[in-house]
């Protein structure tokens, strides 16, 4: 069974989705479509533009969901999925691909949740570390005992697990998970506390918007961040959405799902190759590759 992956917030570069645009009028009409919602011209920006351009949140999450979808749908017919998951934002493109969302609405509520993650990040110095070489259970358990808030948010592969929550939360619990055995326990260069209670304001603010979105049925089960079980209704998809935002990505426990449930071969659609090393650190065995236009 195939598994198609979508990536989130980082992979993003300078001159991403040039090849899908040059080499497919599909892609130059979607892309046409997504400068007009959005009400500026993101094409330029991600086939031009610098990798300092590329960070504002308003232009990543846009950037990242617009190549994946589109590379999505040039695939053509050799786009079959027989389940879907995305990493955070990715959560949004795999709605998208697998037609519980449509193309306009799927960008309406990446540019909506781009904006209120960013509102929130500015009303609380907030950051996110990898934690690298501890168990799940230890990084849990170092931050419940850290003064401040700070939480496990991306259970991205056995022994490496980013935390988020306020400033000095998440540097006094580096400095506790470094003497507790981390490998390493770095602070990373994002503009906010993502998957943590800092989100709630972004979450009220999402909320209204998914809830005014039309959810259709999936073509394939959707496996999200949130239950990281095969989730085929729609009111239940539109339930996880709502928490993703302050609930942590339990991409570790969503990948090792999708194995049990048959999942025999991964495919990253979209920008980088992420996913696929998360995968490959999940289960060795599983085999992996990157989308291509059909």
């Amino acid at each position: 069974m195939k598994a198609y992956v979508f990536p989130g917030q980082g992979a993003q570069f300078s001159g991403m989705g040039l090849d899908l645009f040059e080499k497919s009028p599909q892609a130059q009409d979607l892309f046409h479509q997504a400068n007009h919602i959005l009400g500026f011209s993101i094409t330029d920006i991600m086939f031009e533009g610098s990798a300092e351009d590329l960070k504002q949140t308003k232009v990543t999450q846009p950037a990242v969901f617009l190549h994946s979808v589109i590379l999505s749908k040039v695939m053509g017919d050799s786009f079959k999925p027989d389940m879907v998951a995305g990493h955070s934002l990715g959560e949004l493109s795999a709605l998208v691909a697998n037609k519980v969302l449509s193309f306009e609405d799927g960008l309406k509520l990446v540019s909506k949740r781009a904006q209120a993650m960013q509102k929130a990040c500015e009303l609380e110095p907030s950051t996110m570390a990898a934690v690298l070489g501890l168990e799940d259970e230890m990084v849990e358990s170092v931050c419940s005992e850290t003064e401040g808030i700070v939480v496990a948010a991306n259970y991205n592969c056995p022994g490496q697990l980013v935390i988020s929550g306020a400033y000095d939360a998440v540097e006094r619990a580096c400095e506790n998970l470094k003497e507790r055995g981390a490998r390493r326990a770095m602070i990373l260069p994002v503009g906010g506390a993502f998957h943590s209670p800092l989100m709630e304001p972004a979450r009220k603010d999402l909320a209204e918007a998914i809830e005014n979105a039309t959810f259709n049925d999936p073509i394939c089960p959707v496996y999200q961040n949130v239950s990281t079980f095969a989730v085929n209704d729609p009111a239940e998809i539109k339930k996880n959405l709502v928490f993703q935002l302050t609930a942590p990505v339990k991409w570790t426990q969503s990948v090792q799902n999708m194995i049990k449930d048959g999942a025999s071969e991964f495919i990253e659609v979209g920008p980088g190759k992420v996913l696929q090393g998360l995968v490959k650190k999940i289960d060795r065995s599983t085999a992996t590759s990157s989308a291509e236009i059909g």
